[in-house]
């Protein structure tokens, strides 16, 4: 089997496409009637569907795999206990369940990637959730100890109330497009000619 587009996309870091890269091969072997499985790259197929946050993908490939294949492979049991702990939201658990293996050198780069962007919605979660959180559950959010987290966190404008041992969480301002509709521009332009003539 031909993965060298796969290759290509790991390599440039085009992790968003992983997914549907994947998809398409396995389509075209299921089409042309190729026996992929044994040599089906699972573990960063999982990563793909994780890095565009669709896990319910992600639970059907998992019941298509054979049993068989599940019990050779500990790196695709490992990847699938994230999948179990995205599923059920245990925010800190995906975190344990990332560094609880030893990961092949072929999935790293896709994994460090796709933690990196998970710590990073975990961080508009809070942004968008909060106006005020402790650092103990801030860390556990962001798979983080808390002077980490106060690192982390601090940088974006958070303050950190040291007696309460919480933080304040700084809005992020949303920047909105006013719209002009085409009346009131003819009014504002009937009201400048009238002041000039």
């Amino acid at each position: 089997m031909d993965f060298a587009r796969l290759t290509e996309a790991l390599d440039s870091e085009s992790y968003e496409n992983i997914a549907d890269i994947c998809d398409e091969l396995m389509l075209q072997a299921a089409a042309e009637g190729i026996s992929y499985q044994d040599e089906w790259p699972y573990t960063i197929h999982f990563l793909g569907y994780f890095y565009v946050d669709d896990i319910n993908s992600a639970r059907f490939l998992w019941k298509a795999i054979p049993s068989t294949i599940k019990e050779n492979r500990p790196e695709l049991v490992a990847v699938w206990k994230i999948g179990q702990k995205l599923w059920i939201r245990d925010h800190g658990g995906v975190y344990e369940a990332i560094d609880g293996f030893d990961w092949s050198q072929e999935v790293r780069g896709l994994l460090a990637a796709f933690s990196d962007l998970y710590r990073k919605r975990m961080f508009q979660l809070l942004v968008s959730a909060y106006s005020t959180i402790s650092i103990h559950d801030t860390a556990h959010f962001l798979g983080m100890n808390e002077e980490e987290a106060k690192n982390y966190v601090t940088p974006q404008g958070w303050i950190v109330d040291v007696a309460s041992q919480m933080f304040t969480v700084k809005k992020q301002q949303i920047a909105t497009e006013q719209k002009l509709d085409s009346s009131k521009l003819q009014r504002l332009t009937e009201y400048v000619f009238h002041l000039e003539h």
